[in-house]
């Protein structure tokens, strides 16, 4: 738990002595959102790739004060950029201590604490409540009830004496308990349409209905949604009330630039420690991603996720660590050997045509090797290769695989004139080289020119052979 700062009032006369105020959650937002802008700081850092696109649809809606609608295909970030909004809240603010629903001192609306204060007055204890307290979020499932959402009746309040007309004998759900908050429907089109319309008064009117009578409850809230465009159709829909009442739909998209789904990569994987993923290696990994996202044989409605590319890069990495394991090397680095195994590792994340059922290994090995021809011309195009060509001349022959250590393969490849310049090319710094990243930018080389029909390539189980 976060422990607020000490010392802080715990009272409500505390409070109106120290001068604290409190402000409806939309309005704290906006200004929060207003400072950020004039300071030139990210309105919602770690988010890539929606700077001039999503970024500005999503503050207007917010300084606006809408709740809103983030629509988009699976993986294009709409969870972790609701997840940011958090961040415009202040870090903290005061609640009535005990409360459910974490009422505002100053303007109570729950029927326990509205009694509380009529009864201690200024005395009415205070305690504070962090901003990451103030988010709640909720998957939508088939089985969701409206007592998850909104509550329901007690049944032990209830033994305990009370009638059904109490309103403390209400369980609050997950909505009210976000009061002064922030809550999150992701998926909500899978919601059951009868529960959608139990979110039709929090959204307009503001208040709660349960079992039967209505309960004022002017709850203070941001209602955030997000929904995949195909679910409209395929595995239910946004009633047409409920859609009505979010004042904005902003749509999310993949990464527009291959800079973006670079930098998304290197943000999200989680990379082994002491292993090394050249940049090359991951600009093939981005390359494929899109070469997949674009292909005609792949199902467009499902998309392609961001996840798609980030478990690639760590798969490289893993593969890397492997061989490391097995042949003793001390540093381990990801080498072209090591991208096929991204083809199996990621053939579930992707839902091809019917009309493709069989053919699913070989559509994305040829799209990886697609990515790695175009990173090969996009770095080496016009480098001298000329001394790693006159190894192959008379007939020679190198043997690498995923199990061929960097230095063995140095060792098999011999002397390459013009490899400090080859490096350079790469983004490796003057006097960083490394055996392993030597190797992996030769294996680089050699894929690049047998896929631009230079060398040729025998292909065996964990195995590749090139020659003349």
């Amino acid at each position: 738990m976060v422990q607020p700062p000490s010392p802080e009032p715990t009272t409500l006369a505390g409070l109106r002595s120290a001068g604290v105020a409190t402000e409806p959650v939309k309005a704290e937002i906006r200004r929060n959102l207003l400072e950020r802008l004039r300071d030139g700081r990210p309105s919602f850092p770690g988010i890539v790739g929606f700077d001039a696109t999503v970024v500005p649809q999503l503050e207007r809606a917010l300084l606006a004060g809408h709740d809103m609608v983030l629509l988009g295909e699976r993986g294009q970030g709409k969870t972790r950029l609701i997840r940011t909004l958090v961040g415009l809240l202040d870090e903290w603010v005061p609640v009535v201590a005990g409360c459910e629903i974490n009422d505002d001192p100053y303007d109570p609306v729950c029927a326990r604490c509205v009694s509380l204060v009529a009864r201690l007055g200024d005395d009415l204890p205070v305690a504070w409540r962090h901003r990451s307290q103030r988010y709640g979020e909720k998957l939508a499932t088939p089985d969701t009830s409206v007592g998850d959402l909104i509550g329901d009746v007690d049944p032990i309040k209830v033994a305990e004496g009370r009638t059904l007309g109490d309103a403390e004998t209400i369980h609050f759900g997950l909505v009210p308990r976000t009061h002064r908050g922030i809550f999150s429907v992701n998926e909500l089109p899978d919601l059951a349409e009868r529960i959608q319309v139990a979110l039709l008064n929090v959204l307009e009117e503001r208040d709660v209905q349960i079992r039967g009578y209505a309960l004022r409850l002017p709850l203070d809230l941001l209602l955030v949604a997000s929904a995949n465009p195909e679910d409209y159709t395929n595995r239910g829909r946004i009633i047409t009330p409920l859609k009505d009442r979010f004042g904005a739909e902003v749509r999310t998209h993949y990464p527009l630039r291959l800079e973006d789904e670079l930098a998304m990569i290197r943000q999200e994987a989680v990379l082994p420690p002491g292993v090394a993923v050249p940049d090359h290696l991951l600009e093939c990994i981005a390359r494929y991603t899109r070469h997949v996202r674009e292909a005609p044989q792949v199902d467009a409605r499902s998309g392609v996720s961001a996840r798609f590319a980030i478990a690639g890069a760590e798969t490289v990495a893993a593969s890397a660590l492997r061989r490391a394991a097995l042949t003793g090397e001390t540093a381990p680095v990801a080498r072209v050997v090591d991208l096929p195994a991204v083809v199996s590792s990621s053939r579930g994340k992707v839902e091809f045509d019917q009309l493709e059922e069989g053919r699913e290994t070989e559509i994305l090995s040829h799209l990886l090797r697609r990515a790695v021809a175009d990173t090969f011309r996009a770095r080496l195009a016009g480098a001298d290769l000329s001394g790693l060509v006159a190894r192959f001349e008379d007939g020679g022959t190198v043997e690498t695989g995923e199990l061929v250590a960097g230095d063995e393969l140095l060792r098999r490849i011999g002397l390459v004139t013009g490899l400090a310049p080859l490096l350079g090319r790469l983004g490796v710094p003057e006097g960083d080289e490394t055996p392993g990243q030597a190797a992996a930018a030769l294996e680089l080389a050699m894929e690049g020119l047998h896929l631009n029909k230079r060398l040729s390539k025998d292909e065996l189980p964990g195995r590749s052979v090139y020659g003349a």
